[in-house]
């Protein structure tokens, strides 16, 4: 009998992006599900077919409410903590206090999964919780090492400065009452249930609706390290079952992929034909973020499974069977700063 069978696993925003996937792969696993979402940015849709195996209970709650986290960690063994006011580089930016309210969020959940004699805590961290002074260069060669997050810090936004003050009370946990409890950062999720308020999603948008000039946010010269969704699930799954003292993590790949050759490799792969046109003006991020995941490899046997071009290839198939055209092209600038 499998680690998961039969275990009581609460995954709060389980009817989010990430989520939902993480949802599938612990019922495939045996284990006893229970979701927590107020489907600000997920949708029931998401799980609907769980649901209507009544494979998984679903709470429809916003955890901001009292005692709301009580309620949802009740009977709970772990607890996977995905939910959060987020989105993409347009919405961290534009929308610094919506993002704030994580810092109360977090707290709430964590306090009531200790009280409440949760086992384990996995907490959804990011990679915005890296100093963005080291991240400016995309010349440079950089691959981001856990142990680069230390004081004095300087987070990405208060999106990464709430992501980082819930690692740190993770970890003043485990010191101060032995709460088993481990943080994965997360870098760049893509794949099928993305919105298109995340890159990726939002460039296979631009193809589908044949936009063109195709924007590119940016110079189009920032590198990033896509990571396809099953491989952020199976990681997270891993240090749930390895990690017990707060130890943080990076999930991501070490492909480093400009914007502007992502966008050139969708426009290919969709056989549209359409002139890059770069926009400074938009939120661009950092210059120069990708992960290193050796500690990954080390503590977890973790590594990604799912190269960026094949992952790709899945993501635009998921785009163009699900979506209609018409529908995106008259919602699309909402979507790219909303969630």
């Amino acid at each position: 009998m499998g680690y998961w069978q039969g275990k009581r696993a609460l995954v709060t925003g389980g009817c989010s992006f990430i989520g939902s996937h993480l949802v599938d792969a612990l019922v495939a696993r045996g284990a006893s599900v229970r979701i927590a979402d107020d489907l600000s940015s997920g949708t029931r849709a998401n799980v609907q077919r769980l649901l209507d195996r009544k494979a998984v209970e679903f709470l429809e709650v916003d955890l901001l409410s009292p005692g709301a986290a009580e309620g949802a960690v009740d009977g709970m063994e772990h607890v996977f903590h995905l939910a959060a006011n987020h989105g993409g580089r347009g919405y961290i930016d534009l929308h610094q206090a919506a993002c704030a309210t994580n810092l109360a969020l977090d707290g709430l959940v964590i306090r009531a999964a200790h009280r409440g004699g949760v086992e384990k805590f996995t907490y959804a961290s990011s990679g915005c919780v890296y100093p963005e002074h080291l991240q400016h260069d995309p010349s440079h060669v950089l691959y981001l090492t856990e142990d680069l997050v230390q004081p004095p810090y300087a987070a990405d936004n208060l999106y990464g400065w709430a992501k980082l003050m819930c690692e740190l009370t993770l970890q003043a946990y485990h010191r101060d009452y032995g709460f088993k409890c481990a943080s994965l950062r997360y870098f760049t999720a893509y794949g099928e249930r993305c919105l298109e308020n995340h890159a990726v999603i939002a460039m296979i948008a631009r193809a589908f609706v044949k936009q063109d000039p195709f924007i590119v946010w940016g110079t189009g010269e920032q590198i990033r390290n896509w990571t396809y969704v099953s491989d952020i699930v199976e990681g997270t799954i891993r240090a749930a079952e390895r990690i017990d003292d707060g130890t943080a993590v990076n999930l991501g790949t070490m492909e480093r992929t400009r914007v502007i050759d992502a966008a050139q490799m969708i426009l290919d792969r969709t056989s549209v034909k359409a002139r890059l046109q770069p926009d400074p003006t938009k939120p661009t991020g950092p210059y120069n973020r990708v992960c290193d995941n050796s500690l990954g490899k080390r503590l977890l046997g973790w590594e990604p499974q799912v190269s960026f071009s094949d992952g790709l290839d899945r993501t635009i198939r998921w785009y163009y069977d699900t979506k209609n055209a018409t529908t995106v092209k008259a919602d699309f600038e909402r979507l790219l700063t909303e969630r």
